[in-house]
């Protein structure tokens, strides 16, 4: 008779998660395409991340119309990667959280080598707060921009930064990888 139970009140609690992950995206409220230099990016897929059953952002990745997601991220295309926070985060747990993320994506040398840039990149970081919107775009052949709230707040010309901070999100072994998966689905 528990077990019944239990597979109800699952198939319930699933259910309600789905309707959240709706009302959240909605929330989050992502362009369907995005104007980034002379490119129109379009929306491929967008996401909440969930970690211990609270909602803490949604994703949205966009790449050229005539490609699919995995191949933009596959192939370091020009691409966008953004976020909109449901929680307030401490700026250091966030950089605390990339970092994790890169030594478990990198080697040492290749990390000495990024450190300087991401360093860089990390001293823009603010306390996040609900609402704010945080977007990591990247050219082929070019750098990162970082923008905050729509005001670019870093920019780096080295296309390996581009491709390892938003590899924290779209490679092997990343943030989460149920995110990526969702992100990038073809």
């Amino acid at each position: 008779m528990r077990l019944p139970l239990v597979l109800i009140f699952l198939l319930l609690l699933s259910g309600e998660s789905l309707a959240n992950s709706r009302e959240r995206l909605q929330e989050a409220n992502f362009a369907p395409t995005h104007a980034f230099g002379q490119n129109t990016l379009e929306r491929k897929n967008q996401s909440v991340l969930t970690y211990l059953w609270v909602d803490v952002y949604a994703a949205a990745f966009y790449a050229p119309n005539q490609i699919s997601a995995s191949q933009a991220a596959a192939k370091s295309l020009t691409q966008r990667l953004e976020l909109y926070y449901f929680r307030k985060i401490d700026s250091q747990d966030v950089i605390k959280a990339a970092w994790v993320t890169l030594d478990r994506q990198y080697d040492a040398a290749t990390l000495a080598r990024l450190r300087p840039e991401i360093n860089a990149l990390h001293a823009t970081f603010r306390d996040i707060r609900p609402g704010d919107r945080y977007a990591l775009n990247a050219k082929t052949g070019s750098g990162l921009t970082l923008e905050v709230n729509g005001k670019v707040a870093y920019t780096s010309q080295d296309p390996e930064v581009a491709k390892a901070y938003l590899g924290i999100w779209l490679a092997p072994d990343g943030l989460s990888d149920k995110l990526r998966s969702d992100l990038l689905a073809d």
